[in-house]
């Protein structure tokens, strides 16, 4: 059986742009579902269609892609967002990933760059690593100091939670152990998924694990 089909919202002023985006995310890998000109138009359609992943440019009419992308992480949580972009700029990527965006990728890229960025965020994880140009800024340490940023949102307890989740344990576990009521747990988790932008509990795992969070 194959898997389904990663579906997909673009948000881009330009119609042009916005038709390469469709040929390249065609199928049967790929399903553009919707796509907007404006931030406005994003949000709405997303709430509406509730995209695996929303390709969402960073210069927008009216709302930039930054602010599209805080607003989209509270009303959208389970969709997954790829910045795309002409620039480079290390502080664009900080503040992508700042706003809970799950990737970033630049307009010159290569199509096949762009359908592998899509299928990594949509299986949870991230695409920061790999845009750094010989020239620009390391991204490792600006990835760093986002993290430490996320890490900063989250309440003792909320980090508790984490600790728990990124050792291995159930949700029955980390209940008994803080002692708190499974469905208590269960919220805590749903809240560190909405702030860190973190859905898998493999990606937890490695934020804890990269946040020192565990000791050895």
């Amino acid at each position: 059986m194959t898997d389904p089909a990663i579906r997909v919202l673009l948000v881009d002023d330009h119609p042009l742009i916005r038709e390469g985006l469709r040929q390249v995310l065609g199928p049967p890998a790929f399903d553009v579902i919707g796509e907007a000109g404006t931030g406005e138009a994003g949000v709405e359609l997303a709430v509406q269609l509730a995209p695996d992943v929303v390709v969402l440019d960073i210069n927008l009419p009216g709302q930039n892609g930054i602010e599209v992308a805080g607003i989209l992480r509270h009303r959208v949580p389970t969709a997954r967002i790829l910045m795309l972009s002409v620039h480079r700029h290390a502080e664009y990527i900080l503040e992508s990933v700042r706003v809970g965006a799950h990737g970033y990728l630049p307009k010159d890229s290569l199509p096949a760059q762009l359908r592998d960025a899509v299928a990594t965020v949509a299986r949870g994880q991230t695409h920061f690593e790999r845009i750094e140009p010989a020239r620009a800024e390391p991204v490792a340490p600006i990835l760093a100091a986002a993290g430490a940023q996320r890490l900063e949102l989250l309440s003792r307890r909320e980090r508790d939670v984490l600790i728990g989740v990124a050792s291995g344990k159930t949700n029955k576990e980390i209940a008994a152990d803080l002692g708190l009521g499974v469905r208590t747990v269960e919220s805590y988790r749903e809240t560190l998924v909405r702030k860190l932008g973190i859905a898998s509990t493999a990606g937890l795992t490695r934020f804890a694990i990269e946040a020192h969070l565990l000791r050895g």
